[in-house]
């Protein structure tokens, strides 16, 4: 537009008037060059420089301060505003500032004379010329900032959205869209001021799945999510207004739902919800049942604060799983108790095991038709200082969970084998030959690949025989990731250790795996031998599992033997070993040393 006016101007321009225009006009083209070479900073500088310069001389050779040209600096200081920052324009500003400020200093000195030409066609068209590009650059420039302004309201409005998908994002879990844990807490107390309101209770029923994993594994991790998307659907239909479904993370949801405390609603929504996980679902041409252990807590009676009736009801449902999993249990103090009992002992746990507080004690087991005794089997005790003991099945678990079994497994084969070793040159005087010492193994040892070199470790430094250690199993452990399990039983096998499989009977009590883990013992569980002489039923099985074990190859030891009467018997069946307080409790070390010496092979 600047250059379109110039050609204008230049057609009815005369002498000098002509020359500097042209020059101007020059400058135009060499500023379109430099934009045209995308050197906008150059471009833009040439085209401000050059018409300020323009404008200058043409003011300073006409009538000064009054000419026309003087008319185009505003111009230019639009140019400045639409073409840069506040640094140009105000460059721009302040040289065209010192030109005028030249330009009356000339002209008051005398170096120019100003003169005022009389009016014609050539200065109307001059001014046009200035009144068309000051208009059309304030056109560019208002429409510059409508379209900004325009820009900007699009941004706020892109802005407003993405804030409240952020917004729903943070409290919504992006698999299942359900409400989140920390928007959980914000529903349930807005639910809790309604039900204080309306004389309700307000319950966290807790649901955990109890066989997710296994599905993770088997078909992937993209089954899982649809499983527990179409678990959401389906639990979701069954919802009235007001009562929520969150997810908690990973397979575990909370329900939160009014509830009358003097109705059976919290045990209907239970079951319901129960009944709802363990429905058949089509994942990827699988058909895939689950079951869902549920704990249940309500406010005020448990309690007001959302985490504590988290944690409650997390641990009512601890006690659904410990109950046999596809059920619910209701949150009672009790429950808290108990778990308070186990955080205690696990914080004694670990001090106790540093500072070894353990102690073995051992039981005699006792081949039936000598009478001889042949293995001592290594228990755990846990003494305290007011003389009580923990009970094994008590802390076992807990070394288990922390992660302290192996440690502590590692200290038990230890201490039994330098027993053994120690007593055992004095034992074969006394007539007991081949003795053996048996210690009973955790699944959890046999995770980390380390149990073959922790044995050969303990047997090395108390330089006892592989053949005088004995390692019981139980058999739920064989079915326990059994290829890892066989490989390392296998291995400690040919070192010449035997292995007995204890509590048979208990769990699965499959030949299949019996055959595959070269164990040389079967001890049946002291509950079948218990009532052998006043139950057929008991008498006929254990008849049977003491032929298995012969047509096995193994031999039968029978736990639990406390009369002359159950010995006998178990005579009569065939039974090779026993193990009882018909000959002894468990006893420590030098309690046992004393008995085996006074012992009558």
């Amino acid at each position: 537009m600047s250059a379109l006016g110039l050609v204008a101007s230049l057609s009815v321009a005369r002498n000098i008037t002509f020359i500097i225009i042209a020059a101007g006009l020059t400058c135009l083209i060499a500023a379109f060059v430099f934009a045209y070479k995308h050197k906008l900073l150059a471009s833009a500088s040439t085209l401000l420089v050059s018409l300020s310069t323009m404008l200058f001389a043409l003011a300073a050779t006409g009538a000064g301060l009054f000419d026309l040209a003087i008319l185009g600096y505003p111009t230019l200081i639009i140019f400045a505003a639409i073409l840069g920052g506040v640094g140009l324009f105000l460059t721009l500003l302040s040289f065209v500032t010192l030109q005028c400020v030249l330009i009356v200093g000339l002209s008051l000195q005398g170096v120019i004379t100003p003169h005022i030409p009389s009016t014609s066609w050539e200065h109307l068209i001059f001014t046009l010329v200035i009144f068309i590009v000051t208009g059309f650059s304030v056109y560019i420039l208002v429409r510059d900032i409508k379209d900004l302004m325009t820009s900007l309201q699009g941004e706020n409005i892109k802005v407003a959205q993405s804030r409240t998908q952020i917004q729903h994002l943070a409290h919504h879990d992006s698999l299942t869209n359900l409400p989140n844990r920390l928007y959980g807490e914000t529903l349930f107390n807005l639910s809790l001021s309604e039900c204080e309101e309306n004389g309700l209770s307000l319950a966290i029923l807790f649901i955990d799945l109890d066989n997710f994993k296994p599905i993770n594994d088997a078909l992937g991790h993209a089954a899982g999510d649809q499983l527990l998307k179409l678990l959401t659907q389906q639990i979701t239909e069954i919802l009235l207004p007001k009562q929520y479904l969150i997810r908690f993370g990973g397979d575990e949801f909370l329900v939160i739902a009014p509830i009358n405390p003097q109705s059976n609603e919290l045990t209907s929504l239970a079951n319901s919800l129960i009944g709802q996980c363990a429905s058949v679902f089509d994942i990827f041409q699988n058909q895939v049942t689950v079951s869902a252990s549920l704990g249940t807590a309500s406010a005020p009676k448990d309690g007001t604060d959302f985490k504590q009736l988290c944690r409650k009801a997390d641990i009512a449902m601890y006690k659904a799983k410990q109950d046999g999993r596809n059920t619910y249990h209701h949150y009672d103090e009790s429950l808290d108790k108990a778990s308070e009992n186990k955080f205690k002992m696990l914080q004694l746990l670990r001090p106790a095991l540093s500072e070894q507080q353990f102690e073995l004690h051992y039981q005699p087991i006792v081949d039936l038709k000598s009478g001889n005794i042949n293995t001592l089997e290594a228990l755990l005790r846990w003494p305290q200082p007011d003389g009580s003991m923990i009970p094994p099945d008590l802390f076992i678990p807990l070394a288990e969970n922390s992660g302290l079994i192996n440690q502590l497994g590692s200290w038990v084969v230890r201490q039994a084998t330098q027993f053994c070793a120690q007593f055992c040159a004095q034992l074969r005087q006394q007539g007991h030959s081949d003795i053996r010492i048996a210690v009973n193994l955790s699944v959890m040892q046999f995770k980390d690949g380390q149990l073959q070199r922790t044995i050969e470790s303990a047997l090395y430094e108390a330089g006892l025989p592989p053949e005088a250690l004995e390692l019981e199993l139980t058999e739920s452990l064989l079915i326990d990731e059994t290829e890892q399990i066989q490989k390392q039983l296998a291995s400690l096998s040919k070192l010449g250790i035997t292995i007995a499989i204890d509590d048979f009977g208990t769990g699965y009590s499959n030949l299949g795996y019996l055959r595959n883990f070269n164990a040389s013992k079967l001890k049946v569980d002291r509950s079948f031998i218990s009532p052998l002489c006043f139950s057929e039923h008991d008498e006929s099985l254990v008849g049977a599992i003491i032929n298995m074990a012969a047509s096995l190859g193994l031999k039968t030891v029978a736990e639990g033997i406390e009369d002359d009467e159950t010995l006998q018997k178990l005579l009569s069946l065939g039974c090779d070993i026993g193990q009882g307080y018909f000959w002894s409790k468990p006893l420590p070390e030098n309690a046992l040393i004393e008995y085996l010496l006074n012992h009558n092979t």
